[in-house]
């Protein structure tokens, strides 16, 4: 079977449009939470959200074609760029038959569709895009991923709500081990900050209300958070098989060495309790990974800022790590990027390879006052410096869907 390690990474992110920006903020502790200026607020309880600045889409696709494309596709297609570009990857160095597009979104074009529903209602059937359905499919960035690049091989848009860029990853990572392609661009996108959604998620009380202090409003593990934060943006990653990243004497970011999967089979929309679901998907990651929980160095927590989802995770955690889970540094990037749904496994394990690279885990900012039921060593609110050849990083959604991944440092 084949070794598959990451040598391409894109994102666009709250923090920044580019990997260098990115990790610079993460690692300085930067929120990435800002008023909401895309519409009038006023009549909503929350009025905040982690948004993407200076990004220009017609100046990525050209006016037409941003016209046509949904907002989470424009991202998407600028993080697979930055992927591609990243990588080295070229004409003459791939074939395009055993080119890959495994990238997803939770809730694909909704800007577009809700843009549409009011032409509708408001102008008649005419004003209604032609190119409205290819536009809110939740596969949309993945074709047109495809189409821009040639790539011919296997195409799948997963939708396990915000675990999909762990499950698109992961999914990637068996595709390559099992031989069936050379490459494979992999994570998800999103652009869900509209006022539907805002409504919704804010009538389910489920979003931070701390309108007045945006920058502190994401606290994971914190006792005083109040919810979690919407953001949006991208993360999409080049997986490659070792044989042909060393094949064309590629940079090489981190290994992909486990992947596990799981489903909480309990709730529609609340994390199991006890953290069933969370443990099994860990724990298959880390038994597909060939190592024991203690030789796991950092694990890069789903962490959303709620009370039952970071309480249930810590106690996945407590239970397969038992003695160790005090030991093992535990990080949160969504206290800086909020919670960015379907985009939130591909940034967050990118972030995980650029830990594991630099030897530097980010903070878990605004961990001012740690729930009595969250006891772990959350990195709070400064960087640590880390020797590290293992990384975990969870991603759990909607539906009871979990996904995990097991990075390693790579060494020849």
């Amino acid at each position: 079977m084949e070794r598959v390690v990451i040598t391409g990474m894109g994102v666009i992110s709250p923090i920044g449009n580019d990997i260098n920006t990115f990790w610079k903020h993460l690692i300085n502790g930067k929120s990435g939470i800002s008023s909401i200026d895309m519409f009038d607020t006023g009549c909503h309880k929350v009025k905040i959200a982690g948004s993407v600045r200076d990004f220009d889409a017609e100046k990525m696709v050209g006016k037409k074609e941003a016209q046509r494309l949904d907002r989470f596709t424009q991202f998407a297609l600028a993080a697979a760029e930055q992927a591609w570009i990243d990588s080295g990857l070229e004409n003459g160095k791939i074939d395009h038959e055993r080119l890959g597009v495994y990238v997803g979104s939770g809730i694909g074009g909704i800007d577009t569709l809700i843009k549409n529903v009011n032409a509708l209602n408001e102008r008649g059937p005419r004003r209604v895009s032609p190119s409205l359905v290819p536009a809110i499919m939740s596969n949309a960035a993945a074709a047109h991923i495809s189409i821009k690049w040639n790539a011919m091989g296997p195409s799948l848009s997963p939708v396990s709500a915000c675990a999909i860029g762990n499950t698109a990853i992961g999914e990637a990572y068996r595709l390559i081990k099992w031989g069936e392609a050379d490459a494979v661009f992999a994570g998800g996108a999103e652009a869900g900050i509209t006022e539907l959604s805002l409504a919704s998620f804010g009538n389910a009380t489920a979003l931070s209300t701390r309108n007045d202090s945006p920058e502190a409003a994401s606290r994971p593990f914190d006792k005083d958070r109040d919810g979690f934060v919407m953001s949006e943006g991208a993360g999409i990653m080049i997986l490659e098989s070792l044989t042909h990243a060393l094949k064309r004497k590629a940079n090489i970011y981190a290994e992909i060495v486990g992947y596990g999967a799981s489903s909480d089979a309990y709730h529609i929309v609340a994390t199991h309790p006890e953290g069933r679901g969370a443990y099994l998907a860990m724990k298959k990651a880390i038994e597909n990974a060939e190592i024991t929980p203690n030789q796991i160095d950092v694990i890069s927590a789903h962490a959303t800022s709620t009370l039952v989802g970071d309480q249930s995770e810590t106690r996945a955690i407590e239970q397969l790590f038992e003695a160790y889970a005090y030991n093992v540094p535990i990080t949160a990037n969504k206290s800086m990027i909020g919670h960015m749904l379907g985009a939130a496994g591909g940034v967050e394990a990118i972030a995980l390879a650029k830990m594991l690279q630099e030897g530097l885990i980010p903070p878990t900012i605004n961990l001012d006052h740690a729930d009595e039921a969250c006891n772990l060593d959350y990195v709070p609110l400064i960087a640590r410096s880390k020797n590290m050849e293992f990384g975990l990083s969870n991603s759990f959604g909607f539906g009871g869907h979990n996904a995990a991944i097991v990075l390693k440092k790579f060494t020849d």
